[in-house]
């Protein structure tokens, strides 16, 4: 895999564990952006293994744009609002950006006109821009959008993700409720804190690939309790609809202590497509490499605001 040049924008678990993984795989790090006081203004090794001595963290994103970097690994924010700030001066710098921002996977059903925006603005720029991760970008959406190749006459597609939120970091245990009571739970719903981001964004991305145009996308969110009351985590499903016999379900759990974690992929068509994966996909780990194994692919695709469906599924060389 040939080697690039990053900055790294964001400093939290996931995004110390996606430049930890690029320095590794041979990829150099040249700049580190951080907002967290705690952080900025202290050497980028002391929280990425084998960053190079002379790179500092810095809280302004602007005195990095010129730092030679070819490609900024973003992860901060998972709403697209909050990370466009952040994102147009690096695109308008010329940096190709690959972000784990959820609702970046797939902004064109639900924020068309800053799609259009970013669009327009990366390929007057001659540089890629997309959103990825595990969920959004593979499980829910790419996966079953390949599993779904060898069929015909495709009616319905159905993914559930069950996932151990006590084998993962605080944050996300934090992100879907765990310890609540179901009163505090159902605030944060509605303040935009508590739930998982993304399943909309997935069920459109499934739906685009497939050529459905979706009549509604409906998602609920209710949160898992023990039987003292206190929340365990959450499930929400989401649903397109293209017709009455069309419709793609996207069935997420989330729960500290999940019984068998599993991803499980249901294709009605012909022929039908059964797939399960006992145990499910590890987010953190594969939300590390999806971005870095994604740096040659979106370094070489044409400019734009890229689909993770449209991506090659691999780099072109993985030789070690």
């Amino acid at each position: 895999m040939p080697s690039a040049r990053f900055i790294q924008y964001g400093l939290g678990p996931i995004g110390i564990g996606i430049a930890a993984l690029a320095v590794q795989q041979g990829h150099r790090l040249v700049a580190a952006v951080d907002i967290d006081p705690a952080k900025a203004g202290q050497p980028a090794a002391a929280f990425i293994p084998q960053a190079p001595a002379d790179v500092l963290v810095t809280a302004d994103a602007s005195q990095v744009l010129n730092a030679g970097a070819d490609i900024v690994l973003h992860s901060t924010q998972s709403r697209l609002a909050l990370v466009l700030p952040q994102l147009l001066p690096l695109i308008d710098a010329g940096l190709a950006v690959i972000s784990t921002c959820e609702e970046l996977a797939f902004p064109w059903h639900h924020h068309p006109v800053e799609a259009a925006s970013l669009d327009v603005l990366a390929r007057s720029r001659g540089v890629g821009v997309v959103g990825l991760g595990v969920n959004p970008g593979f499980v829910m959406d790419l996966l079953p959008v390949v599993l779904s190749a060898p069929c015909r006459d495709i009616r319905q597609i159905t993914v559930v993700r069950v996932v151990d939120v006590g084998l993962r970091r605080l944050p996300l245990q934090q992100k879907v409720g765990v310890g609540l009571t179901v009163e505090a739970f159902r605030r944060g719903v509605s303040e935009g804190r508590i739930g998982h981001v993304g399943l909309p964004q997935s069920a459109a991305m499934v739906a685009h690939a497939l050529g459905w145009a979706l009549n509604q996308i409906e998602e609920s969110i209710e949160p898992v309790i023990d039987s003292s009351r206190t929340v365990r985590g959450v499930h929400q499903v989401c649903r397109g609809t293209y017709t009455n016999a069309h419709q793609i379900t996207l069935d997420l759990t989330m729960t500290a202590g999940a019984e068998r974690p599993r991803d499980e992929i249901v294709i009605e068509a012909t022929p039908p497509i059964r797939a399960t994966l006992e145990g499910g996909i590890h987010g953190d780990q594969a939300t590390y490499a999806i971005l870095v194994n994604a740096i040659p692919r979106v370094l070489a695709a044409p400019p734009g605001l890229l689909l993770p469906t449209y991506l090659p599924a691999v780099p072109p060389d993985r030789r070690g």
